[in-house]
């Protein structure tokens, strides 16, 4: 990766323009409305929407101001709903990464990728999987599957029936060298679950499995199937927690425009971009929103 918040985020940028082929595509507002945060379309929305990374918080660090505003939403009455591509985390550690952080969510209130791709694979025969995923979440929420970690051995990879690519943090280039000879070998269906090609963190952007899975599509013409934003499945299970709200009055609020603002907009909800923090942090977002055509409803620097 680039080393520093510039060319990172031009980085990114231009890798997820490279694959917009493979996102949904959607139609967006004429102009985005410039506000200072959420606290100025409270009165407008009745359900928020929170991607994590970008938003709430990067890294281990929640975003200063970020659980104040949270807690006048959810004091206000707003449904507060964690909209987050975090894969490879299990569920009640990530809800008590956020109460550690300062955030009140109860797990009703949070829906993860990682939930959304294992409610779609429930009806589906996967045999044997390969998983790109943290070895120290060990195989909680997970049981039901028959899996083994992907590592250093090509044996591995070779057994596998199918793939699921959660979280890419002890993934490497040998690893993805592996998988994609496998691949090549003998194609085999490849699940997604965290569509994002970075996350932002203290020290910048990580690598995140979407970029190992279009690197894959490219290199084995094996194309994944991909669970979380920008994608449709996502959103219809976040919307249904919320049945009966107008969805003019549902806001995605993120940090990317190619999965948060993106999918929010293909969603039919209304979206906010923040700008300050996360993948946009270092370039012009208005430059960035003209380059790519994806234009939210609200632009603000921060939540």
């Amino acid at each position: 990766m680039p080393a520093d918040t510039q060319s990172d985020a031009k980085w990114a940028f231009d890798a997820y323009e490279a694959v917009r082929a493979r996102l949904p595509h959607t139609t967006y507002p004429d102009a985005a409305k410039p506000v200072a945060n959420l606290a100025d379309i409270a009165d407008e929305m009745d359900v928020f929407l929170l991607d994590a990374f970008g938003v709430l918080n990067i890294g281990e660090t929640a975003i200063s101001g970020a659980p104040e505003r949270i807690s006048d939403l959810q004091k206000a009455g707003k449904r507060v709903i964690v909209l987050s591509n975090a894969a490879s985390i299990p569920k009640p550690v990530l809800l008590a990464k956020y109460a550690r952080l300062g955030f009140d969510f109860t797990p009703e209130n949070v829906l993860t990728s990682r939930e959304v791709l294992l409610d779609a694979l429930a009806d589906k025969t996967l045999g044997h999987i390969g998983m790109m995923g943290l070895e120290a979440y060990g195989n909680e929420e997970l049981e039901h599957l028959d899996f083994d970690f992907l590592g250093d051995d090509p044996a591995t990879y070779e057994a596998c029936d199918s793939f699921i690519l959660m979280g890419a943090g002890q993934w490497n280039d040998a690893r993805q060298t592996m998988l994609e000879r496998a691949l090549i070998a003998q194609p085999r269906p490849v699940f997604v679950g965290n569509p994002d090609i970075v996350a932002p963190r203290e020290d910048g952007l990580s690598k995140e499995p979407g970029l190992f899975a279009h690197r894959l599509a490219d290199a084995t013409g094996v194309v994944p199937e991909f669970y979380g934003k920008p994608f449709a499945k996502g959103f219809d299970m976040a919307l249904a927690k919320v049945g009966g709200i107008d969805p003019a009055r549902i806001v995605m609020v993120g940090d990317t425009l190619h999965t948060d603002i993106l999918g929010g907009q293909a969603a039919g909800i209304a979206t906010a971009l923040i700008t300050a923090h996360g993948a946009l942090k270092g370039i012009d977002a208005n430059a960035a929103i003209q380059a790519s055509g994806i234009v939210p409803h609200y632009i603000m620097p921060t939540t």
